[in-house]
């Protein structure tokens, strides 16, 4: 006998979709961890940006640096998440890379690649320090400059940087050691097993490529990649 009934009716939401509320400045109850996200696979960024927006949605304040993602002749400068981000209320980011990429023969020098992870990683220690000095466990303002304190910091490629010793993991680690409390944070990056984080962070997640369209020669594709 044919059943009329829609169909979202048996699902455990009943066919209701929840309605949005509007962005206000809220205090998260219970931040504070240490998230790392590494791996050949694709989805590195794409998992902490994420998890930006949400947290964001919820009117916590957050703010993304990303290391070595400069640009390339692959990718447009202006990238997708730039612009959401730009739209999103309490969510805000910036971009210390150097165009080109570290120890490839792309005309780039690897001296500038490193001037520019010294610098975004002493811009990440200024970000930490400010949120020491932030009450994290009351709403910040959606509009406050990140160097006035963020409840989640999102350091893009930090892991990269790293691995190939434009910083050293000692000052990853002792950056990670000396965060507020109930800071947020989330770090990305890297092919290589990120070891001596795994004390020291909460959760760690390895991002494994199965198959990936690059090995078929398909470039970055505007919309999914930048």
């Amino acid at each position: 006998m044919p059943d009329d009934t829609d169909a979202t009716s048996a699902t455990p939401g009943q066919g209701k979709t929840p309605e949005a509320r509007g962005i206000e400045p809220a205090a998260p109850e219970e931040f504070g961890l240490v998230q790392a996200f590494w791996g050949d696979g694709k989805g590195k960024t794409t998992a902490a940006l994420g998890m930006g927006f949400r947290a964001a949605g919820h009117g916590y304040r957050v703010h993304m640096l990303q290391f070595m993602k400069g640009g390339a002749s692959s990718v447009e400068a202006t990238r997708g998440e730039y612009n959401a981000i730009a739209a999103m209320p309490g969510f805000t980011y910036e971009n210390t890379g150097h165009y080109g990429w570290h120890a490839m023969n792309d005309g780039s020098e690897d001296a500038d690649h490193e001037a520019a992870a010294r610098a975004g990683f002493e811009r990440t220690q200024e970000l930490v320090a400010a949120a020491h000095d932030t009450d994290l466990s009351a709403p910040i303002p959606l509009e406050t400059p990140a160097e006035e304190g963020v409840h989640m910091l999102i350091l893009d490629e930090l892991l990269y940087a790293a691995d190939r010793d434009l910083v050293s993991a000692a000052d990853v680690i002792d950056l990670v050691e000396s965060k507020p409390d109930p800071l947020e944070l989330v770090l990305t990056g890297s092919h290589a097993d990120p070891e001596y984080l795994y004390d020291h962070a909460d959760l760690v997640t390895n991002v494994r490529k199965v198959k990936h369209p690059i090995e078929a020669g398909q470039r970055a594709r505007k919309g999914t990649e930048f």
